[in-house]
């Protein structure tokens, strides 16, 4: 009997195993123990155990970066690994490359850890929602080209929103290949510049959604730069994608219409604009008018003309107060002249004369005694109607 070294032992039985076909595809089911995830590398570290027996397992980083949940201690897995010999240790162990929780407990634990581990780095805050646009250009549309949900989104917009360039990206929304096709579908309508983004589908199985609650379709609607409404499934309907997106939609359909506007009620808003600020120009120019007016008859008020105006009419005042005052004061000196003439009159010799006396001048001189005249003299006789000349003879 050959005598072999511990390498040839190892390395021998380590060929047998890889020989064995039945040990490099299997499926074991375990519960997860002594979980060591190196960060640097990438590896996968653990123990699956049952109630009688354990086994030690790796999964190298290739295979661990496609996992959808994150492994942790006391979780129930099933895996499909291949069955190997560590040669420099000895030691017997599982090379696993695929990992899926066991159960539908375990499942809904393993989204739970997501979403928790999603909500610490901020994915679902309120904070990073970005507003849908109101009249959006470019409406980019990620589903599958097949399903009933892309027929809905189209016939919504084409009904509502007439106006809108519909970008349809078709992937697909279930299945192995669901999620590197949705998040190729997102980066896609970043690169043609859409305005909003309907990522979704419609209903179907938890295990149809799935891809929806994966790492790497939250992460790409969180890093997108263009608001997502996310319509996955039906009402019922929630995954974590839904939670990232900037607003979610209970339907296909009602994302639709959340992501466009209705050109009927955008019609009524303009002309009920339009009327508001008609009345509003109209308001606005009254009241400038009126202040227009007012700053007029202000200027008005103080310009020379004006002031010419009111100096003008004011003297035409004065002048009529002057012209009815010398009047008045004319007629008053007319009345006392005249009342100062009929005095005069009623004292007038004339008045005498008229009664038949006359006056009797010598030149100029009123002879009042007879002494005052010697025969010869000529003398004037004033009469009541004229006068005449004698001469005194004695």
């Amino acid at each position: 009997m050959a005598v072999l070294s511990v390498t040839q032992l190892n390395r021998y039985v380590g060929y047998r195993l890889k020989e064995e076909r039945a040990l490099q595809n299997v499926l074991v089911r375990g519960e997860i123990t002594n979980f060591t995830a190196y960060y640097r590398s990438g590896h996968l570290y653990f123990t699956l155990k049952d109630a009688e027996a354990c086994v030690k397992a790796v999964m190298f980083r290739g295979s661990a970066q496609r996992l959808r949940f994150q492994p942790a201690d006391g979780m129930r897995v099933i895996v499909a690994a291949s069955a190997v010999l560590y040669e420099k240790e000895g030691s017997f162990q599982l090379n696993v490359t695929d990992m899926q929780p066991d159960g539908a407990g375990v499942q809904a634990a393993a989204l739970e850890q997501l979403k928790k581990k999603l909500t610490d780095q901020g994915v679902f805050d309120a904070a990073a929602k970005r507003p849908i646009p109101v009249m959006p250009q470019r409406i980019g549309v990620i589903t599958s080209d097949v399903g009933a949900a892309l027929q809905d989104v189209r016939n919504v917009i084409s009904r509502r929103y007439p106006v809108g360039h519909l970008l349809v990206y078709p992937a697909q929304v279930q299945g192995n290949a669901a999620v590197q096709s949705i998040c190729s579908a997102i980066a896609a309508a970043q690169a043609d510049r859409c305005d909003v983004l309907i990522v979704g589908r419609g209903g179907g199985s938890a295990e149809n959604l799935q891809a929806f609650n994966t790492e790497q379709v939250v992460m790409a609607i969180y890093h997108c730069t263009i608001p997502i409404v996310s319509a996955v499934g039906h009402e019922t309907d929630w995954t974590l994608a839904d939670a990232a997106a900037d607003l979610r939609a209970p339907t296909p359909s009602a994302a639709a219409e959340l992501a466009v506007p209705d050109m009927r009620q955008l019609l009524q808003q303009i002309q009920e604009q339009r009327r508001r600020m008609t009345a509003a120009i109209r308001g606005q120019l009254q009241s400038r008018q009126q202040e227009l007016e007012r700053l007029c008859d202000r200027l008005r008020l103080q310009s020379p003309a004006h002031r010419q105006s009111m100096e003008q009419q004011a003297l035409e005042h004065l002048y009529r107060r002057l012209v009815r005052g010398g009047a008045a004061v004319l007629e008053r000196y007319e009345n006392q002249l005249r009342q100062q003439a009929e005095k005069l009159e009623m004292l007038s010799p004339l008045k005498i004369l008229g009664r038949g006396y006359a006056l009797v001048y010598q030149g100029e001189e009123l002879v009042r005694r007879a002494e005052q005249v010697q025969p010869g003299d000529i003398l004037r006789v004033q009469l009541a109607e004229g006068e005449i000349t004698a001469e005194v003879k004695a």
